[in-house]
């Protein structure tokens, strides 16, 4: 690494590691601080969208996930809480195309590994067990360094010429510069497991939607099958010191899942993340900027974070190098003041689908009656897939034209969709 300040880059999850390999490629000196060592383990759906495939292709490790034995994903099955179903597929008649026709599922341990050897590989200098507990200033009170604590106990300040909060919900960068806020509802924790023997699991991922959470199944890679119950935070609470035990009884209660897990066996302790619905007040900072989850997270349920996450670090490269080779403050700032804005103009739509489909979860009729419709109109089911798997515009599903076709009286039942259970 050069004499400079470096960027230093707080998070070596797919935020902080895209963010790295984009800003290393193009010659920036790159410093990453993660407090964990890696590989570790992460509550995470799990689930990288088809448009995931065209980043970890430009980062050179898409076919490293796919020797790591990522799981191929066609799209999506969705069930309403009376028992209605719909399914919707990333390869569809509506004439949207994404990088690749289906998504990728790959566990955390494996795919964080790859994309840090990536940024590696790039120039990035990456740093394992040592976490950042504040900021350093500069006499404008713009970030100007971060304050760390190693796992050996070692206290250390480290000058940066940029900072970039990649670090997760509760971001230490995010909460420093009080840019962070968390919503009031929705207010849910997630439950995150791996089975191994889930009975019934095809190459669609599938969303279960109950009256009191919802969970998500889908394959990974090693033959296991990701599992995370999305439950109200009031509901989650009677959970504290006995996720294991919550998670088989949840399960259990549930006479259309609990036969496909009869024989399988949970490989690993639950893990448990959230609450969610955090928000971002402003992505940027003087001397700082906050991508992927510290920068937004609403909920699990869309599956954006991975996508959101690589396509952040992608997106803050440009305006961070401009950053850099600002001739004042004034302008350093207002490169990563248009970073802030190109990102709300890029993720506005999506935004504003998942608080629809949040809505839409919290409230049991209200999906009852959205999936009985969409079951009986797949291609309007594909296209909610689609903006799930991010190549099709939201715009998409936002418009009028949508809701009048999906509130039409259907002529024909299709085929493809599945009658209730009960």
């Amino acid at each position: 690494m050069s004499g400079r300040d470096p960027v230093i880059i707080v998070g070596g999850g797919p935020a902080g590691s895209s963010a790295a390999w984009h800003l290393a490629r193009a010659g920036a000196p790159v410093l990453l601080l993660d407090r964990a060592r890696f590989p570790r383990d992460k509550p995470c759906a799990e689930y990288l969208s088809p448009e995931c495939s065209r980043i970890l292709s430009a980062m050179g490790v898409l076919e490293a996930c796919e020797r790591a034995g990522a799981q191929q994903l066609t799209g999506m099955a969705i069930r309403s809480p009376d028992g209605a179903r719909a399914q919707g597929s990333f390869l569809a008649g509506h004439g949207f195309h994404g990088f690749r026709d289906r998504g990728l599922a790959l566990r955390r341990t494996v795919l964080d590994a790859i994309l840090l050897a990536a940024a590696r590989a790039a120039g990035a200098e990456i740093i394992e067990g040592e976490q950042v507990t504040d900021l350093v200033r500069d006499t404008r009170g713009a970030a100007a360094g971060v304050r760390t604590l190693s796992d050996d106990g070692k206290l250390r300040e480290r000058h940066a010429a940029l900072v970039i909060g990649a670090d997760g919900l509760r971001s230490v960068v995010g909460r420093r510069l009080d840019l962070t806020h968390f919503a009031r509802i929705p207010r849910r924790l997630a439950f995150v497991v791996h089975y191994r023997g889930v009975a019934g699991m095809t190459t669609l991922g599938e969303m279960h939607v109950e009256r009191d959470g919802y969970v998500g199944l889908a394959g990974v890679d090693g033959g296991l099958t990701n599992v995370a119950i999305v439950a109200p935070v009031p509901r989650a609470r009677a959970a504290k010191g006995r996720a294991n035990e919550f998670v088989e009884e949840w399960i259990a209660k549930r006479p259309h899942l609990a036969p496909r897990f009869a024989n399988a066996e949970r490989v690993a302790g639950v893990r448990v993340t959230g609450p969610f619905a955090q928000r971002a007040r402003s992505a940027w900072h003087p001397g700082a900027l906050l991508a992927g989850d510290a920068a937004d997270f609403f909920d699990p349920f869309t599956g954006e974070g991975i996508y959101a996450a690589l396509r952040g670090g992608e997106l803050l490269a440009p305006f961070a190098l401009g950053s850099l080779a600002a001739a004042s403050a004034t302008r350093a700032d207002a490169a990563l003041q248009a970073y802030d804005a190109e990102r709300r103009r890029e993720f506005a739509g999506k935004w504003q689908v998942e608080r629809l489909v949040g809505l839409a979860v919290g409230s049991p009729s209200l999906m009852n009656m959205m999936v009985r419709r969409l079951a009986a109109r797949p291609a309007l089911t594909d296209l909610i897939v689609g903006v799930a798997g991010d190549f099709v515009p939201p715009r998409s599903v936002l418009s009028l034209s949508f809701l009048a076709r999906l509130f039409a009286s259907p002529r024909v039942v299709s085929p493809r969709s599945l009658t209730p259970d009960t």
